[in-house]
């Protein structure tokens, strides 16, 4: 059970459904338990969908599959059990093993990136930052260093409010093993 529990129904202000209405159509997206829980404070549900403008510029730098899996290793990284399970949706979907992935020795790089971020709280090797810096521009890796906070900052959100998985994701939660 959530700390928080989402606005629903006849909680939801005017302005509010606003928002969601707005998001929903400039994104082409839903309300997610997330983000009907972030409509407690419009400042902040504000704050965190700026999410999906540096999910764009990410996109723009490391194509759509690679971005994709950026997000997912930061969200597992920070054991952050919603945003994993919506990121490997994406991966299933897009007909890939999440636990069997192919990646090239730059794509590797790029999740270790992310990873590191996430489990040394920015504090990483630089060998790790090192292999990007060398094939990004500093504007590019200020985008991606920027959108890793955000994704651990939206990690962070759901971690502590214990946000529930919404139900479309429940076919893509990992299978338990038999052992």
């Amino acid at each position: 059970m959530p700390r928080i529990k989402p606005v629903e129904g006849t909680e939801i202000s005017p302005i509010v459904q606003q928002s969601f209405d707005d998001h929903v159509k400039n994104h082409k997206t839903r309300i997610t338990n997330m983000k009907a829980t972030l409509a407690h404070s419009l400042p902040a549900f504000d704050v965190y969908m700026q999410w999906y403008k540096l999910y764009e510029e990410v996109k723009q730098i490391l194509g759509e599959r690679l971005a994709y899996l950026f997000a997912w290793s930061i969200s597992h990284a920070s054991n952050c059990p919603l945003c994993s399970v919506y990121f490997r949706k994406i991966i299933i979907d897009k007909g890939e093993n999440p636990e069997s992935l192919e990646l090239t020795p730059g794509e590797k790089d790029v999740l270790d990136f992310g990873e590191a971020i996430a489990r040394q709280q920015g504090h990483i090797h630089n060998d790790v930052y090192n292999k990007l810096v060398s094939r990004f521009t500093e504007n590019e890796m200020v985008m991606l260093v920027a959108f890793a906070g955000q994704m651990i900052a939206t990690n962070i959100f759901n971690n502590v409010i214990e946000t529930n998985i919404d139900e479309y994701l429940f076919d893509y939660l990992p299978k338990l093993s038999d052992k």
